[in-house]
């Protein structure tokens, strides 16, 4: 069986106020680092990652780092991991996206599965290659525990992929900074043990 610990990075300040963040590449913000800190304290009491992988970007990287350092791991990038390309709605708030792309906005939150951001990834290109990477790590790896660390739309997208159920449910989960999922893989099956787990940040 495998363990894969699947974690949304910590806050950066593009999570605290609310931008379409993507691929512009923004460092943990001192909340943030803290909630790294209490992350890696929860995981090393847990469990024993036997790899860390992370997304490129920093704030996913500055997060699987912190974690790495307290299991005694090294951090393995992959472009499979890193957040969706929003193209044209890059650093912009939803209110300033609205003025311009009234239409796509509503479609973004009302129907994900149909939404097309301009210049920009939609969500299934996001899940096929995010479910690709979990597929070929499955094919390398046994009888392991696996941290991956991610972005909210990227883990959203390996839950229901796992989960077999579609991208129109992707607004039907959260993922807060720093949350832990927990999913185990046997015979190529998937059980969701836990999701979106943040009581190590509340305090």
């Amino acid at each position: 069986m495998i363990t894969i610990l699947l974690v949304r990075h910590s806050q950066t300040e593009w999570n605290r106020i609310e931008r379409f963040r993507g691929r512009i590449d923004l460092e943990l913000n001192s909340t943030g680092l803290v909630q790294a800190q209490k992350t890696a304290a929860k995981i090393n009491q847990f469990w024993k990652p036997d790899a860390v992988y992370s997304s490129p970007l920093k704030r996913a990287f500055q997060t699987a780092s912190i974690i790495a350092e307290a299991t005694q791991n090294q951090v393995h990038t992959s472009q499979e991991l890193i957040d969706i390309d929003y193209g044209e709605w890059h650093g912009l708030s939803p209110e300033e996206v609205r003025l311009r792309w009234h239409e796509q906005l509503d479609t973004w939150y009302q129907h994900p599965d149909q939404a097309i951001i301009p210049g920009g990834e939609n969500l299934k290109q996001v899940q096929t290659r995010a479910m690709d990477f979990i597929h070929s790590v499955l094919t390398t790896e046994s009888n392991l525990t696996l941290l991956l660390v991610s972005h909210t739309v990227v883990n959203r997208l390996i839950l229901l992929g796992t989960l077999g159920l579609g991208i129109d449910h992707f607004w039907r989960l959260r993922q807060e900074p720093c949350a832990i999922n927990i999913i185990e893989v046997n015979d190529s099956q998937f059980t969701l043990v836990g999701m979106n787990d943040t009581c190590h940040i509340i305090n």
